[in-house]
């Protein structure tokens, strides 16, 4: 999948200029940059819920928007940032949704879909959930079955917006490995993010965009540096490699470095 030269504006709001990106095949690609600096916007053109008013993304070859909804539906599953229900349907309904694209002319699910959507749920751990109504949950177990439902819908490529803004620590993290997990089983993972030192945790290549421009693509090392964390945030920032994950790390201009593991390092948050 590739953006070739997408720019897109909200009436006379330009929100992006002319972007060049490529997604490679199994990776997880994090898109980085401040508030209003495009990430949203960019993730739906990405999965086709938006069309570019320049430029175009390919995905197999062909404009994404060439393809049908449900054509594309098989191939992209989209975790919006916010997730909100008009119906109080089960947790299950809703997971279950995620299989739409693959019931053809069949109006009820079949014992297949019925299993994947299982998995997805048992795999983000909301199976206990199954028969609560949506609009009883949190935002952030809300936001969980959001993920459930894409990962029910069985596509090779998957994109998240800020899938974990809702959640605690705990499950911050065991969606990101998650997402490690489903790269690993060669899933394309794209996923938008404020957290820099999440994202040069997690993700092989990020993009790191501000005022709708890509100021920075490659490696967390090449992308995460004070140049361009600067240019972006207009924050002044030290980097430097964790010496617990071994990742590198942004913190504040001024803030005392760790040059090596202390006492109680071990209990401390690993990024």
């Amino acid at each position: 999948m590739a953006a070739v030269g997408v720019s897109f504006a909200y009436g006379a709001r330009r929100v992006l200029r002319g972007i060049d990106l490529r997604i490679a095949a199994g990776e997880i690609l994090g898109i980085l940059g401040p508030n209003g600096s495009g990430k949203s916007t960019l993730l739906r053109i990405f999965g086709g819920a938006l069309s570019p008013e320049q430029g175009e993304v390919r995905l197999g070859g062909r404009p994404v928007r060439a393809y049908g909804a449900r054509e594309r539906a098989k191939w992209i599953a989209f975790v919006p940032q916010e997730v909100q229900f008009a119906f109080p349907f089960t947790v299950a309904e809703v997971v279950l949704m995620g299989r739409s694209p693959h019931l053809g002319g069949a109006l009820f699910e079949g014992e297949a879909d019925i299993a994947a959507a299982r998995a997805a749920m048992s795999r983000v751990g909301v199976l206990d959930l199954a028969g609560r109504p949506v609009d009883e949950l949190s935002g952030g177990e809300r936001q969980l079955v959001a993920v459930a439902c894409a990962l029910a819908q069985e596509t090779p490529i998957l994109l998240l917006d800020e899938p974990t803004a809702f959640l605690d620590i705990r499950h911050e993290l065991a969606i990101y490995e998650l997402l490690r997990e489903l790269r690993g089983e060669g899933r394309t993972v794209v996923v938008a993010l404020h957290d820099l030192n999440l994202a040069a945790l997690y993700c092989e290549r990020l993009a790191l965009l501000a005022r709708g421009e890509l100021v920075a693509a490659g490696s967390p090392e090449e992308v995460v540096t004070p140049s361009n964390v600067e240019r972006a945030y207009e924050t002044a920032v030290t980097v430097h490699r964790n010496p617990l994950t071994g990742a590198v790390s942004v913190a504040p201009r001024g803030a005392r470095r760790e040059i090596g593991p202390r006492r109680g390092d071990a209990h401390r948050r690993a990024y």
